[in-house]
């Protein structure tokens, strides 16, 4: 169902002036608010975990995470090429890939689950007349937005003082059996207790 997909993003993309690796760490907010409307039964992949942001709060859930990245950033294990893999290693996926490989990696992971998929996109990601041929191809479940846009920083997690996000992102749901089109809802990643999941 997750198909291969090939095709250049619907938004002009700086990439000289983009953080090497696509390195932009997960605000914590962003994946509690995900866990406020989504369960997952089995353990959860982490593939482009970076310094373990993400892998963290899912851990700190409950959940049995399995953390991987190309790039040694001293958490998890490294130098594990996702575009190369094909053997599943959890029933889950969650996971901010690097934007310009964000088809990509949705289609691999659609590959290697029998879960459910969860990836942190801009919500452009919607946007351009290929995709919109492909996602209905694929069992898209829900779209969370963030009603507040999320702090994103190059190469380091965003911390207090470093103002407002200024790029609009979502949660794309893919869960496998899901048919029908996606569900639309919007999450606050200031609206969760983060003492409780991070």
């Amino acid at each position: 169902m997750g198909g291969s997909v090939s095709y250049v993003t619907a938004q002009t993309v700086d990439y000289e002036n983009r953080e090497v690796d696509d390195f932009y760490p997960t605000h914590p907010g962003a994946t509690a608010a995900l866990l406020q409307v989504e369960q997952f039964d089995g353990a959860i992949w982490e593939p482009a975990c970076g310094e373990g942001d993400m892998s963290r709060v899912l851990q700190a859930a409950g959940h049995e995470v399995i953390s991987s990245d190309l790039v040694d950033r001293g958490f998890g294990e490294s130098r594990i090429d996702f575009l190369m893999e094909w053997q599943p290693r959890a029933p889950n996926i969650v996971t901010n890939p690097p934007f310009k490989m964000a088809a990509e990696f949705t289609a691999k992971a659609l590959e290697l689950t029998t879960g459910k998929v969860a990836m942190f996109l801009r919500l452009a990601f919607l946007e351009g007349v290929e995709r919109g041929q492909w996602f209905p191809n694929t069992p898209l479940a829900r779209v969370w937005i963030m009603s507040r846009r999320v702090p994103m920083q190059r190469g380091r997690l965003s911390e207090a003082g470093d103002g407002h996000g200024v790029i609009a992102f979502a949660w794309f749901v893919w869960e496998h059996g899901h048919e029908g089109p996606p569900v639309l809802g919007w999450l606050d990643w200031k609206s969760t207790d983060l003492e409780q999941v991070a």
